[in-house]
């Protein structure tokens, strides 16, 4: 038995236990609801969040502007009626009960607008917002003037250090904790710096330890590190709990809880995770974003991989060493001599469209990729605040970089599927610990609900 202390979050005394908050639609009201009203923390996406027509139909989104601008401006739009939404739902389903936070990704085209909007309309619906995806240090202040809590999420003390250098010290009121998210375990984005090997993991506890050496530093004793990634049963991290070098602590469950009956995510999306092994799950840096992230290796990033896998560096003149022309649609570059038989067999096995990156190389795809790629480019709506697969930039409008055809546009992908698109052919986020499910008991007999995974966890198992 574990020996599980309630301890105050956001402002009310809870169990230590988080909902992660998965965006699209991976976890919503009804989920946060459910995980509140056992008294522990439900957190629900603020990322392309569903809202509902008078009969409680999910409105699919839809872009009428031609302008790009203007769609972003839709986006928004449509985001905060659906964080709204999800508020609503969460404080019905809780009864009162826990803590109900939002989940915002930084890098999110228009966070900071869709924030503000979300907290003003949902006023005492949202106990705390979480953040990563970069450094948000806007973050206190957007909280603090809505009087509600906030949560970086980060995965190094450095990143915390910046963060409080740079905005937190005068916002230390609502700072309510630090989620800790270990890079290498965690679904989704993840925060890996340019000097961290993703292929060499690092446990967490002396990351965790030197946190906590931080936060002491500056007067932050008494509030919580939240961990999250790789957290899968409390048994896993009996040496966490009660220990005087991290101090209070809580645990966020990102990848556990999609598999319950209160999840959105679709049943074939359930039915896979039930099956997966260990490995199926993949860290890689596709992401438009520029982060590496962790995703379910399926069709779609298979496809990725391969593409990547295809790639050839050239040269615009011939040189010593590259000094082999290949013809492109428009003009033609020059290759290393050695890489000309791979060229040669990307376009007879049909991929015939070559494309050129920002990085002096060049992919292979079937017109029907380039296709797409085309469109999808032309559909964007800014769904980041800079984009690698479209070259949008909040800020600028453009990056200033060519589009690259080694990526490919998240929202799209993320919105399908949590509507019940192809698990084949969309992305899938999930943490590394997925293949737990099939030797997990709690699972044997169908799927569980909230209440049932929390009695569980709560025992340690």
């Amino acid at each position: 038995m574990i020996d599980l202390k309630p301890i105050v979050i956001s402002g009310k005394e809870v169990l230590p236990l988080v909902e992660g908050g998965k965006g699209i639609n991976g976890s919503d009201g009804r989920s946060s609801g459910a995980w509140a009203h056992e008294n522990c923390v439900g957190t629900f996406s603020g990322v392309s969040p569903d809202y509902y027509d008078s009969e409680g139909h999910v409105i699919i989104e839809k872009y009428l502007k031609k302008d790009r601008k203007e769609r972003h401006a839709e986006m928004i739009e449509q985001s905060i009626k659906g964080g709204v939404a999800q508020a609503q739902i969460a404080h019905e389903v809780s009864g009162g009960n826990g803590r109900i936070h939002m989940n915002m990704l930084w890098e999110l085209g228009g966070s900071e607008e869709i924030l503000n909007g979300v907290l003003e309309k949902a006023k005492g619906l949202i106990h705390g917002v979480t953040c990563g995806a970069g450094l948000p240090y806007r973050l206190g202040e957007i909280a603090a003037r809505f009087e509600v809590y906030y949560y970086p999420i980060v995965s190094s003390a450095r990143a915390f250090q910046i963060l409080w250098k740079r905005a937190y010290n005068r916002f230390c009121e609502y700072l309510g904790g630090v989620v800790y998210e270990d890079p290498w375990l965690a679904g989704g984005h993840n925060g890996l710096s340019n000097a961290e090997d993703p292929n060499s993991p690092q446990k967490p506890y002396m990351r965790l330890v030197e946190l906590r050496k931080v936060m002491n530093s500056l007067g932050l004793e008494d509030r919580p590190i939240i961990l999250a990634g790789g957290v899968w049963a409390l048994d896993d991290w009996k040496d966490y709990i009660n220990n005087p070098e991290i101090g209070k602590i809580a645990f966020q469950f990102g990848t556990r809880p999609m598999i319950t009956k209160e999840s959105p995510i679709s049943d074939a999306w359930k039915k896979l995770m039930l099956h997966l092994k260990k490995g199926d799950v993949i860290l890689q840096k596709f992401s438009p974003t520029g982060f590496f992230s962790s995703a379910i290796k399926n069709t779609f990033l298979e496809r990725l991989i391969e593409r990547k896998q295809g790639e050839i560096s050239f040269s615009a003149e011939q040189t010593d060493d590259f000094n082999t022309p290949l013809k492109m649609a428009t003009k033609t570059v020059y290759i290393k001599a050695e890489d000309m038989t791979k060229a040669q067999n990307q376009i007879a096995a049909g991929y015939t469209e070559i494309r050129e990156t920002p990085d002096s190389t060049v992919v292979f795809l079937t017109p029907q990729e380039w296709a797409q790629m085309k469109e999808d480019r032309k559909n964007c709506v800014g769904c980041l605040s800079q984009c690698q697969f479209s070259s949008w930039s909040q800020a600028n409008g453009s990056t200033g970089r060519m589009p690259d055809p080694r990526s490919y546009c998240i929202h799209k992908t993320l919105y399908d599927v949590s509507h019940n698109g192809s698990i084949k052919d969309n992305l899938l986020f999930a943490g590394h610990q997925v293949y737990r499910f099939a030797t997990d008991p709690l699972y044997r007999n169908g799927i569980p609900s909230v209440k049932e995974l929390i009695d569980r966890i709560k025992n340690g198992q």
